[in-house]
Parts: structure tokens; sequence; C-alpha cells
């Protein structure tokens, strides 16, 4: 059987094939961001843009974390044609969920200076509280929807009984990582005057 991507691997000497599969198999099989320091193939610019191409021959990308961590997620074309398709999409009490939880974690505490980088990583938890409060949702249902958020890896429980985004937003690439946070902006500030200027930036009222 052969692999979309054998004929760059041929291209490569037998100790670069391996550094390269190597790194493929941590970067698509890893629950979390892997550091580059362990892997020759992120490490050296050529092999990393010889495992980004493998990658993009299955619709993927090679996307970094954080500094010299990387991980891999879809590509923004194939991220696309998947979202007009309705794959993977959410049910609606998932959502709601998850929404209140990206405020609460990421958008209000950056709004507020406390975190400062482009990460997903919120030491912020959303509480149980805050969830019921603004999800308005039965118990049982808002279990049930955050046991399915858990499953996917879209978010992750805190010592505090909390929660925070899970390990799937390290995959976002830099343009899906931007949509995100515009629409986090939207929902949770949409009269301010950052999410008027998203809103003119996208030729919308």
């Amino acid at each position: 059987m052969t692999h979309p991507a054998d004929d760059l691997l041929a291209a490569l000497s037998e100790r670069q094939r391996d550094e390269v599969v190597a790194a493929w198999a941590a970067v698509e099989y890893g629950r979390e961001p892997v550091e580059e320091v362990g892997f020759a193939a992120l490490r050296d610019p050529a092999l990393r843009e010889t495992l980004r191409d493998v990658l993009r021959r299955t619709g993927r990308d090679l996307v970094r974390a954080a500094p010299r961590q990387w991980t891999s997620g879809y590509a923004d074309d194939v991220r696309r044609e998947l979202v007009e398709r309705g794959w993977g999409a959410l049910p609606e009490y998932d959502r709601a969920v998850l929404t209140t939880i990206l405020v609460h974690s990421v958008a209000i505490p950056r709004s507020e200076g406390h975190l400062t980088d482009d990460s997903w990583a919120s030491a912020v938890p959303t509480t149980m509280a805050e969830l019921r409060e603004h999800t308005q949702l039965a118990r049982g249902k808002l279990s049930e929807a955050l046991q399915r958020l858990r499953t996917a890896d879209l978010i992750r429980p805190t010592r505090t009984a909390g929660y925070v985004p899970g390990a799937q937003f390290h995959r976002l690439t830099p343009a899906a990582r931007t949509l995100l946070q515009e629409e986090l902006v939207l929902a949770a500030g949409p009269g301010s005057p950052l999410a008027a200027a998203i809103r003119a930036g996208r030729g919308e009222q």
C-alpha cells in the first residue's frame, strides 16, 4: 500500500525519513503539543517543511502551539470545506456550554490583561455557577454536555471544579485561531468598538 507522501519521503535519506515519520506520528497522535527538542524534523527548518508537506497531503497542517512546541490540525481550506458541509458540528447544548467556557476562561481574561499571549491555555476556569447561570441548562443536560465536550477533548476540568479549554484548541491554525477569537469578541461584547471593527472588516452591518 502506498502513502500519499511516499514520493516526498523517497527523496530523503533513511535517517531523515525516520525523523520525519517520528515527528509526524507525534504531532498527529499526541494529545498535547510536542517539544521540538525531541524531534530533529521539528528543529531542522528543511525537514520541518518536508513534514508540513507530508501533512498537507492528507489535509492537515503543522501548527506552532507555543514557542518550540508543535502539533497538527486541519489545513484552512479543508477546515472551511468541512464547516460548509456541517461535518463535526456540535449539538446546540454543547455549543452553548463551550462558548460560555471560552468567553469566561479566555475572552474576558484576555480583555482584562490576564492572558497576554495567543494561546488557549488558560488558568482562569469557568465555574459551574457561571455555566448554570449563562447556559440556563437543567443540571442533567449540562452534565451530559460537559461529558461530551470532555470526551472530545474540547474542555478539561480543573482541580477547582471548573473548566478550561481542552487540548484540541492547540490544533487551530493561526487563521482559525483569529476567526474564533473574533467570534468570541462578537459573542462577549457585540456592542463594543472592537466588535464593530470586526464587523466592518467583514463587510457586515
